[in-house]
């Protein structure tokens, strides 16, 4: 399996790797595995989808921030690896949803960057366990917020 290829063929395009708002890496490895930093909604133009989940967005749109997430995610990844390949698997996503009160789909809108995993890396190796829970308020309103672990392929 070729990460990269396969990305390629989803004719998405990776916004600019996030810099650090604060003190923190956006990334770590730790023998074989990769930890990712949460990361927020940065599209294209470094610009970010801001809202709130059953207030500014719908449903729909919520999982496309969540999928941008994921490209952000990624956009790290190719940033501070060099390929998608040197992932093996995903082991863990955990995703945040800034959402109102009575909002109970927040599995869903992670959905949106579970399955842009699931796309890049396959079913079986794109696919690790998950939270998805809501948030009363995430950093400069932005709708979702997503952390991770990976496991890399030994050299």
């Amino acid at each position: 399996m070729d990460a990269d290829k396969n990305f390629e063929s989803l004719g998405l395009t990776l916004p600019p790797a996030p810099k650090p708002l604060g003190v923190y890496k956006p990334c770590l490895i730790d023998g074989k595995y990769l930890y990712l930093s949460g990361h927020g909604t940065v599209k294209e133009d470094g610009f970010l989808i801001v809202g709130k989940v059953g207030q500014d967005l719908n449903t729909e749109e919520a999982k496309l921030a969540a999928r941008q997430v994921g490209l952000a995610m990624l956009s790290t990844i190719k940033t501070n690896l060099g390929t998608l390949n040197k992932v093996k698997r995903v082991i863990k996503v955990l995703g945040m949803v800034y959402a109102t009160p009575d909002f109970g789909k927040h599995p869903y809108v992670i959905n949106g960057c579970s399955e842009l995993f699931a796309s890049v890396w396959g079913e079986e190796n794109g696919v690790g366990v998950r939270s998805a829970i809501g948030m009363g308020s995430l950093p400069d309103n932005i709708p979702v917020e997503i952390e991770a672990m990976f496991e890399l392929n030994e050299d």
